[in-house]
């Protein structure tokens, strides 16, 4: 159905992504059939727990598929990725407020509009396979679904060095930065799904978490992403020169400027709660195309893939305050609610 296999088995409703050949990125299709299904659910009571898995072996969901929404864009078609993201993000919501429990198994890749779609809900399961990023700014956006959200919990500064430099989270990272919850070994998924579906009780296998490198680094991360500004943290990073500050300066001045100034604003303090997190996300993504460079960041790194993008801003330094500011203001008729 559409990329996403909908279905009850015993005691739970599954979700699983089946998209495989695309690193089962999502849809808007995939939201709405979801989203229904999920409601449907609330007050099913066949359904006590939720499944959420994707099909493949590399990636529970790789992110949003924002190609369609770009090449629209660039056709003056705004509305098809406004759509989407008002969409996505109601899902979003429903997904972390759920009053049943729902159970992510996220294996392989994670990133973007995957964490928006598993990695909100009340037990996230990670195994050997997960790699988890919100490599948004890299395309001229912001970490939406929620990111900001995530990110501005993370210990330290290391939310705001992932949310910059699209770095990778392994297991022990992810349930360090609070992006998940358990490890399970994935051999043992099977058996785990296969309780689930026969109590519709969560009763997870207790495993130690694996190893966290990025908390063995967060003393320098917090060092060295801890000023005030983008240029001011790529002035500690060129001063640095470590393999960790190396890597993070390139990814910077890899990244579009106004995303990266943005994020910062936005991380830091960072939203009170979810629902004023994506209400604010979705203000940015709304003017991402006519007024970021969203389409210009789509086109270079997934479209023509000449990884050559001409951002609005020449640099980190040419990003104001009021530029960013312009980004978050309120849209009026236009703006996110939870109800829509």
């Amino acid at each position: 159905m559409n990329g996403i296999e909908i279905r009850k088995e015993g005691r739970a409703g599954i979700l699983t992504l089946n998209r495989p050949e695309a690193l089962n990125a999502l849809t808007h299709q995939i939201c709405l059939d979801a989203e229904a299904a999920l409601r449907t659910w609330i007050d099913d009571p066949e359904v006590a727990v939720v499944i959420l898995e994707g099909a493949g072996p590399r990636a529970f969901c790789s992110g949003g598929d924002v190609v369609q929404a770009a090449q629209a864009g660039r056709q003056g078609d705004y509305s098809l990725g406004r759509n989407f993201w008002r969409d996505e993000y109601r899902l979003n919501l429903l997904l972390a407020d759920y009053p049943k429990p729902i159970v992510s198994f996220l294996h392989g890749f994670v990133m973007g509009g995957g964490v928006g779609f598993g990695g909100l809900v009340s037990h996230r399961v990670v195994g050997e396979s997960t790699q988890v990023a919100m490599p948004e700014c890299g395309i001229g956006l912001i970490p939406d679904v929620g990111g900001t959200y995530l990110l501005s919990r993370v210990p330290g500064q290391a939310g705001l060095y992932l949310g910059l430099t699209a770095a990778r989270m392994g297991p022990g990272d992810a349930i360090w930065a609070g992006f998940a919850d358990s490890f399970i070994p994935e051999a043992d998924w099977p058996a785990v799904k296969a309780d689930l579906i026969a109590s519709g009780e969560v009763k997870l296998p207790q495993h130690p978490a694996p190893n966290s490198p990025l908390a063995a680094q967060s003393a320098e991360i917090d060092r060295l992403f801890s000023a005030e500004s983008i240029p001011a943290i790529m002035s500690a990073l060129e001063a640095e020169g470590s393999e960790l500050a190396t890597s993070a300066l390139k990814a910077l001045r890899r990244n579009a400027p106004l995303s990266m100034a943005s994020t910062l604003a936005m991380i830091r303090p960072g939203p009170a709660t979810l629902t004023k997190a994506l209400r604010q996300e979705f203000r940015w993504t709304w003017r991402s195309m006519d007024e970021g460079d969203f389409i210009e960041g789509v086109r270079a790194q997934l479209i023509d893939k000449d990884r050559k993008p001409v951002w609005k801003h020449a640099s980190a330094a040419a990003v104001t305050a009021e530029d960013v500011a312009a980004m978050l203001a309120p849209l009026g008729a236009d703006e996110w609610e939870e109800d829509q």
